[in-house]
């Protein structure tokens, strides 16, 4: 059994990005980094640390199912969301993805920040902008056009303290 494994979901890279910097601030050598959509054999560990990309404000249930198939481990969510940084919305994120974990598991928290999106959704906004809504998609394509520098080396910077607020959790 390892240590830790660090499994994740990416579609556009940004999940793959900070799963890499959680994987690589994770200590000694039992440790493994997994693409759920690529390696379908997947090791035990101790502390899973489980990544995805945000899709109306939940995971994939492809993520959901691994999450509720877990007994008796410790288990720390990260992952990227296209909208910007709203405290409210990453908590009603979290809430929706880590009531897939069974009350067996010892959940220690999660981690959100921002990430790009495709330039379809940005193309799809300006198409919907009409005059009784143009406040409410000026706003979506400004807060596309923050997001296409995310996750940026500030976003890593956040996600290594995560993992090291989930270890000294994971310790107690």
């Amino acid at each position: 059994m390892l240590d830790y494994l660090v499994l994740y979901q990416s579609e556009s890279g940004n999940t793959k990005k900070i799963a890499a910097t959680i994987f690589a601030h994770l200590p000694g050598t039992s440790k493994d980094l997994i693409d759920i959509h690529t390696d379908k054999h997947i090791p035990e560990a101790k502390i899973y640390f489980i990544g995805f990309c945000v899709h109306r404000g939940t995971c994939s249930m492809e993520i959901s199912d691994f999450l509720s198939g877990l007994s008796q481990k410790q288990i720390a969510l990260f992952a990227t969301c296209g909208m910007g940084n709203s405290p409210d919305y990453y908590h009603t994120i979290e809430k929706n993805v880590s009531a897939w974990i069974e009350n067996d598991n010892r959940y220690l928290g999660a981690f959100l920040c921002q990430g790009k999106m495709p330039q379809k959704i940005r193309q799809k906004y300006e198409s919907m902008r009409t005059a009784e809504n143009a406040a409410q998609m000026d706003m979506f394509i400004h807060n596309f056009d923050e997001a296409l520098t995310h996750p940026d080396s500030l976003d890593e910077e956040h996600a290594k303290v995560f993992v090291n607020k989930m270890l000294e959790l994971a310790e107690a």
